[in-house]
């Protein structure tokens, strides 16, 4: 058989063996803007090194393992004991104790750790997002922990411990631990107050025996869980070890791993609770104050997720448009195929801007930095998650039938993309938080507006956006019903104020442009076509080293 037609030409070549940290302009800038000098040498040592991991074939070849063999459930042995264990493959195991040995669960034991942690679970969860669940739930239970100082001390160098030490243990006899969360349930989802799970107080002070179920417990081979659960004051937050202090295993059934449409790595699955014994955490009847603080930090992960994903969607298609020719030249230089790739990169470069924002504000722990993030988080959550999955399925077919076929890695992407905007309360969850806290919180509002209003005069397209906004908030009558077209508003608002300060005028232009001053179609690839889009779209592009 003549050989001449299985000679490859016009393909790109795979996107690997680069610097996934030092490739993305808009992150390398923003941790550059929002850590002190003295930390940036040891941190860009850091991410680099992260982003060399993340962008090797071999952190590639992990993340395609991990999904293809998805975690296995055992409940019980060959002999018929209950052992409730969830089998990973080596994959996901090498994933995890990359990102721990990372720092991506170090962030409140170190200066500067919001940012250089957000830096890296943006960079590392380009490889995978799947594991990225209990990193972001270990990451976020120190805060809760803290409710309790005596827990705290016990838990904390734990959780916040740079080695990834597997397998089911009593915690004190481990370097390192993870942590899950059990929230939902079947008859509530959101609603948590509707949670039936009983807490029964035992002899010794602070302990009870849990019984009930939960919806959704995700990676349920971590060491420890905080859960909500009904005491006699009310809805109470409790820590459930998997194994207890004398090496015998709490009960904690694991009746099914949920198949879920993406997020194949990661084992979600629906846990029994019969005499479970747990540590209550907080003040009883207190479980929802006591755990927003977790909840909040994986908001934001959330959001940074997002832009982990949308980037890394952006680059693969920037990337294939560069090498690939169409009708007489490279697709990266037609006049259409840029406004898209355009029109992707803005929504990439809003996200990992606005994340980093955030987590410099966590940095800072001032009231007044706190008082924002209290409506920039929900509303970034709110926001960012729901562009992830418009952006990751333009991104696939700006490789054409190429992106169609999972060899190319675009197909993960564009199922994994839904996951954050579900994952710790959807979108009318979120619009819904927003208006509480300008209900109840007015400091809130007056830290968002003090932040947007920085660059009031800087571009009008911006300042009428600003405007509009405070029209909207000025008439609270059937708030509820457009809360999220106010979401919507103020998310797009602090991101273009975001651009506005930070951002090349290009960026910043072709986003209030669209965005803000309405000159955009509905669909990507729509900008005003005056607009410097091919700078744009060469800021984006991922540098790939030299074949040798």
């Amino acid at each position: 058989m003549a050989a001449s037609t299985h000679t490859v030409t016009n393909q790109a070549p795979p996107l690997v063996g680069y610097d996934v940290f030092t490739s993305d302009r808009a992150l390398v800038e923003a941790v550059e803007r929002h850590l002190d000098p003295a930390l940036l040498d040891t941190a860009r040592d850091e991410l680099s090194s992260l982003g060399r991991a993340a962008g090797s074939a071999q952190a590639q070849r992990w993340g395609v393992q991990a999904n293809e063999n998805p975690p296995v459930l055992h409940t019980h042995d060959r002999y018929g004991n209950r052992i409730d264990e969830v089998e990973f493959h080596p994959a996901w195991h090498r994933l995890l104790g990359k990102a721990v040995s990372a720092g991506l669960t170090t962030a409140w034991s170190r200066p500067g750790g919001h940012v250089r942690r957000a830096a890296g679970f943006l960079v590392w969860t380009q490889a995978e997002g799947g594991h990225g669940c209990p990193v972001s739930m270990t990451h976020a239970a120190v805060p809760a922990l803290r409710a309790d100082p005596a827990l705290a001390a016990e838990w904390e160098p734990r959780l916040t411990s740079t080695v990834y030490d597997e397998g089911l243990r009593p915690a004190a006899r481990k370097a390192g631990v993870l942590f899950g969360m059990g929230m939902t349930e079947k008859q509530g989802g959101s609603d948590v107050r509707a949670n039936t799970t009983r807490a029964q107080a035992l002899a010794e002070d602070g302990t009870y025996a849990l019984t009930g179920h939960k919806w959704f417990c995700s990676a349920p081979m971590s060491d420890g869980f905080l859960v909500l659960a009904q005491a006699e004051q009310g809805l109470t937050c409790f820590l459930v070890p998997r194994v207890l202090a004398d090496g015998t295993r709490n009960p904690f059934a694991i009746q099914r791993l949920k198949d879920k449409l993406g997020n194949k790595s990661n084992a979600s699955s629906e846990v029994e609770f019969d005499g479970t014994w747990a540590r209550r955490v907080g003040d009883e009847g207190r479980g929802v104050r006591t755990i927003i603080e977790m909840v909040a930090a994986t908001r934001l992960d959330c959001v940074i997720g997002s832009a982990a994903l949308m980037r890394q969607a952006v680059a693969q298609a920037v990337h294939h448009a560069t090498y690939r020719e169409a009708f007489g030249g490279r697709l990266v230089d037609k006049p259409l195929m840029r406004n898209v790739l355009a029109d992707l990169a803005l929504e990439s470069e809003a996200a990992t801007t606005l994340a980093l924002r955030l987590a410099a504000a966590y940095d800072d722990g001032s009231e007044q930095e706190q008082a924002f993030l209290r409506l920039a988080v929900p509303a970034a959550k709110y926001w960012v998650t729901k562009r992830c999955t418009p952006v990751a399925a333009e991104a696939l077919e700006c490789l054409g039938g190429n992106g169609y076929v999972e060899e190319s890695g675009m197909p993960r992407l564009l199922r994994e993309a839904p996951l954050n905007s579900i994952w710790e309360g959807s979108g009318n969850v979120q619009a819904l938080d927003v208006l509480r806290a300008l209900q109840r919180e007015p400091q809130a509002l007056d830290a968002f507006l003090r932040e947007v209003g920085t660059t009031r005069g800087a571009d009008h397209r911006l300042d009428g956006a600003i405007k509009d906004l405070l029209t909207e908030l000025a008439d609270l009558d059937g708030i509820e019903g457009r809360a999220r077209r106010l979401v919507e508003r103020m998310a797009l608002v602090l991101q273009g104020s975001l651009l506005v300060r930070y951002a090349p005028p290009e960026v910043a232009d072709a986003f209030c442009a669209s965005r803000l001053g309405g000159d955009w179609g509905a669909a990507f690839g729509t900008l005003p076509h005056s607009l410097d889009l091919a700078a744009v779209v060469e800021r984006s592009a991922p540098a790939v080293p030299p074949a040798p």
